[in-house]
């Protein structure tokens, strides 16, 4: 077999997350479904460039067709690798330059602001107890250690066989996680984050059966879960998080990966350390790092134009 579930069967195989492969299958299908009458075997840079061209005439941006573009190369170096095609026709093919968007970051008030607490659901009806421990506890480690959203709902209890899956350590106050491409990192978490941790896991043992200290086909227990005792599915976090924007009275949405980003760039800020910030984040190249000091120098250029008293242009009808 050399189709793309037999593709995404060999990735499934490397351990490639579920999300990931996910993005995979939606990317290939779109391949399927852009050439109908050619087998994709048989596809040529002159047969893909239109394709590539009618999805951009369809609206698709430029960081989407840069995307599915590489999703279609790995395809197709599979099936050079497979002895099924000469060469990858995608190989020489350049999407258009996707403009490079700045990260959202909330200040350090507004992410302090944010962090503090909730009592009210998205319906305005109170948060029981457990609910209102799990929700502390999922944003304050998201801003401790600027956990991306699947290494967040990933975590379990304690180490496990599973590859997909970090786990914590309140005793030595650090999380391990598993980032992209299956690389784990180990993050330290600041003493609120472990007290929430800590107050949540409590209520979650007496609350929850599936809490127990048990293991479960050899797989540890989630550490966030629902109230059927399953873990807890990123819609969900990206819900609560919603709730808390409401409460908050920020007036913008927050989203878990904007309190990453206001992580890294309140730590940059602070530190002016790009490696440790490199590290920590899990990024693989120091180019993806550096976002955060053009943040930065916006943060310091509103600064600058509000103080320097030369910052402002004088206007013509200035005497």
């Amino acid at each position: 077999m050399s189709g793309p579930q037999a593709y995404l069967a060999q990735l499934a195989l490397q351990h490639y997350s579920p999300e990931t492969l996910d993005a995979y299958r939606r990317d290939l299908q779109s391949l399927v479904e852009a050439c109908p009458d050619r087998a994709l075997a048989s596809q040529t840079p002159q047969s893909l460039r239109p394709v590539l061209a009618r999805m951009s005439e369809a609206g698709l941006s430029a960081r989407s067709l840069r995307r599915r573009l590489a999703a279609w190369r790995g395809y197709f170096a599979w099936l050079v690798s497979q002895r099924v095609i000469a060469q990858n026709p995608a190989a020489s093919l350049r999407p258009p330059k996707a403009e490079r968007l700045l990260p959202k970051a909330l200040s350090v008030d507004a992410a302090c602001a944010f962090v503090v607490g909730e009592t009210t659901q998205a319906d305005g009806t109170p948060f029981g107890q457990w609910q209102a421990a799990r929700n502390q506890a999922l944003v304050e480690l998201t801003y401790s250690a600027g956990l991306r959203l699947s290494e967040l709902v990933g975590l379990n209890l304690g180490p496990s066989a599973d590859p997909h899956h970090g786990w914590i350590d309140l005793q030595e106050r650090a999380v391990t996680v598993v980032g992209k491409g299956r690389k784990t990192r180990a993050l330290p978490i600041g003493i609120p984050a472990v007290d929430a941790l800590k107050t949540w896991l409590s209520i979650r043992t007496t609350r929850f059966e599936p809490a127990r200290a048990r293991q479960l086909n050899g797989l540890s227990e989630p550490v966030f879960i629902n109230r059927l005792g399953q873990r807890l599915s990123g819609r969900s976090v990206e819900r609560a998080f919603q709730a808390r924007s409401r409460q908050s009275g920020l007036g913008q949405s927050v989203h878990p990966h904007m309190l990453r980003h206001s992580f890294a760039s309140h730590l940059l800020q602070s530190s002016g350390d790009l490696r440790a910030v490199q590290e920590l984040l899990g990024h693989a190249q120091i180019a993806t790092t550096q976002v955060y000091t053009h943040l930065d120098f916006q943060r310091l250029a509103v600064v600058y134009d509000a103080a320097h008293p030369r910052a402002k242009r004088v206007h013509k009808d200035a005497k």
